[in-house]
């Protein structure tokens, strides 16, 4: 499932277990991305602690399907089918709507505007720029997001996705990390405890 050496849930002790335990899914699966850590624990907590924050925090005031869409977005502009495969899945369950989200996905593939709102894909195109060409983001960027009505506060939220995504994927995509054994999707769903890191 890797290139380096990983520590199953049944091998860890100690701290690594304690950590596992936090992160677990059903019949105590460990998504792959997390057991990569595995060697240097104190890594796995930070990733965790930025992914729940990120991502899964009520303090957030875009739709968490956004903020997957961006992930999934991301994802797929690194190519990293890993990332694309989990967030898609947990977009999916957001939406509840299949047509819908297969439609969001394939306008994302093929670099169509997949909203009729102005501001999610004036985020998208912000996401595509700090992804690609992170170097180029200037200040006009940030203030055509104002102009679509977007918050300094959500700018930061999609600032912050596509920053941890493009670490994601290049944890995954260095490591060769797989989803071999993964269940596919599961999130932290209790979004208002930033300590619950249990995946359902």
């Amino acid at each position: 499932m890797s290139w380096i050496k990983v520590i199953s849930f049944n091998e860890a002790t100690g701290k690594l277990k304690r950590l596992y335990e936090k992160v677990t899914g059903p019949n105590n699966n460990v998504d792959n991305i997390m057991m990569i850590h595995g060697l240097r624990p104190h890594t796995m907590t930070g990733h965790m602690s930025l992914y729940k924050n990120v991502l899964h925090n009520s303090n957030n005031t875009l739709p968490k399907w956004f903020l997957e869409t961006i992930g999934v977005y991301v994802s797929i502009l690194n190519k990293c089918d890993y990332c694309i495969n989990h967030h898609f899945e947990g977009l999916k369950r957001l939406i509840d709507n299949d047509e819908k989200s297969n439609q969001i996905k394939t306008d994302l593939e093929k670099g169509n505007q997949p909203f009729v709102e102005d501001k999610f894909n004036a985020g998208l195109e912000y996401a595509k720029k700090l992804t690609l060409v992170a170097s180029e983001v200037k200040e006009e960027d940030v203030i055509s997001l104002r102009n679509v009505n977007l918050s300094d506060g959500e700018i930061l939220e999609i600032n912050q996705v596509v920053s941890y995504f493009n670490y994601a994927n290049r944890t995954v995509l260095g490591l060769g990390v797989s989803t071999k054994g993964d269940i596919i999707g599961l999130s932290p769903n209790n979004s208002d405890d930033e300590n619950h890191w249990n995946h359902q």
